[in-house]
């Protein structure tokens, strides 16, 4: 495990002790008390035409919880729900409700919704996994994902106390940073938004590869994605990793700056994923397969780029984001202003929800992750990664939906692998050999 700050107390996830207290007041009100009125609003007015369903592929059931953290990856939800996406293919009674960080998602979902939590969510890839494993919850609750959500799209943020040295994807910059703390006698905290998730793998990834240890050199601690900001502000940590728009809003507020976009670190990565409780699925087969349908085509409506401003209008309001618009549509649509000095425009490395397969949910990425977690000691070096991934990704109810809304043949990918994956360092990864990837890194715990 990697060292544990002093500070950790005040940025501990999905705490409800001072920590969450004291943020509560300068958040973006992400508060776990307004998710029922937040959740049950109602859909725009332009809502989609209902689709024609034949009674023989009617959904068994009309309603389902789902949950969403205040990040831009989770719009397709609320999208499919504000445009009475979901509605049209007969799921006309879907809640998406707000949580409060990852760890409540995961006992959330671990309750289900006959227990009072939810049925699915936008989640961080690598958690459906340690869900099943048995790893994060209490015993194993067998999951399965039903989409991606989105490429790219996440940053890694930089305290404005180091804006000088101007790090960027070369992490090695930060010994500077360890040089001045030891001299002012303090310690240092990089926080990311769950361990073992996807911020967590990148913010490791981008330390080792400048040769900085973060089982050694930097406690890594968890904090809720809506509480970064404001626990850098009050100095409890020099770097994080999260999704937009905290890394924009820093950037917004003066408090910091954006040392990269993490489609700088891996091109087209996989980010967030649709999962659901396997048990839902497989007692509700049809009403899944509709929910999938409608989450594929709200992610083909929030990449087109006419509708990304009323997107981010949409999710940036008091009952999803709570932010203001600005801090979301710049870097939706690829303007990015990493606040020293350097601006880009480059939609190419922005998030992306539907364009270049990125809705597709390929096994091979999912392997990438594991075997990170493999590499951090999350999941046990002895699992059989191929196996889970086959357990878990259910590819074929994403082309199964995709065939059922019009999606071209030859726009649904043919294979589960995308094949051998470069990193900026110029690390490469086959998985059909993850051994030999994982054997390859000199910084690991596994």
């Amino acid at each position: 495990m990697s060292k544990v700050s002093r500070r950790k107390f005040i940025v501990t996830a999905g705490a409800t002790t001072a920590a969450a207290l004291f943020i509560h007041g300068c958040s973006s009100g992400d508060d776990s008390a307004d998710q029922a009125a937040d959740s049950a609003a109602s859909p725009t007015d332009s809502a989609a035409p209902a689709a024609a369903i034949s009674p023989e592929d009617a959904p068994e059931v009309t309603t389902a919880k789902l949950g969403f953290i205040a990040l831009t990856d989770s719009a397709p939800l609320i999208i499919a729900l504000e445009k009475g996406i979901f509605a049209k293919y007969g799921m006309t009674d879907v809640e998406v409700l707000k949580q409060a960080s990852w760890p409540v998602t995961r006992d959330n979902m671990e309750l289900g919704s006959a227990g009072g939590g939810i049925d699915g969510a936008h989640i961080l890839t690598p958690m459906p996994y340690m869900m099943a494993l048995g790893t994060i919850t209490k015993q194993p609750l067998p999951m399965y994902i039903l989409a991606r959500l989105n490429v790219n799209g996440q940053g890694i943020s930089v305290s404005k106390d180091y804006t000088d040295l101007k790090i960027g994807t070369d992490s090695s910059k930060m010994t500077e940073v360890f040089a001045k703390a030891k001299t002012d006698n303090k310690e240092l905290s990089a926080a990311m938004t769950f361990p073992g998730g996807t911020h967590d793998l990148w913010l490791r990834y981008w330390l080792a590869a400048g040769g900085i240890n973060p089982e050694t050199d930097i406690s890594v601690v968890p904090v809720p994605p809506p509480q970064m900001v404001a626990n850098m502000k009050i100095g409890a940590m020099e770097t994080f990793c999260v999704g937009e728009p905290w890394n924009a809003q820093l950037v917004n507020q003066d408090q910091g700056y954006s040392a990269l976009v993490t489609g700088e670190l891996w091109k087209d990565h996989p980010e967030k994923a649709f999962a659901m409780r396997a048990d839902w699925v497989d007692a509700n087969p049809k009403a899944a397969l509709a929910m999938t349908k409608a989450v594929l085509e709200a992610q083909q409506w929030c990449d087109l780029p006419e509708n990304k401003q009323e997107m981010c209008e949409i999710v940036s309001q008091d009952k999803w984001f709570k932010v203001p618009v600005e801090d979301i549509v710049g870097r939706m649509q690829g303007n990015i202003d990493y606040g020293n000095g350097r601006t880009v425009e480059n939609p190419d490395i922005a998030m992306k929800f539907w364009r270049d397969n990125a809705s597709y949910p390929y096994k091979s990425h999912d392997l990438w992750f594991l075997t990170e977690d493999i590499r951090w000691g999350y999941i046990p070096a002895d699992t059989d990664t191929k196996a889970l991934v086959d357990q878990v990704n259910r590819s074929d109810i994403w082309k199964e939906a995709a065939t059922a809304i019009g999606v071209a043949e030859a726009d649904i990918p043919t294979s589960d692998s995308r094949g051998v994956e470069t990193f900026f360092d110029g690390v490469k990864f086959d998985p059909e050999d993850p051994k030999a990837y994982l054997d390859s890194l000199k910084i690991k715990k596994a």
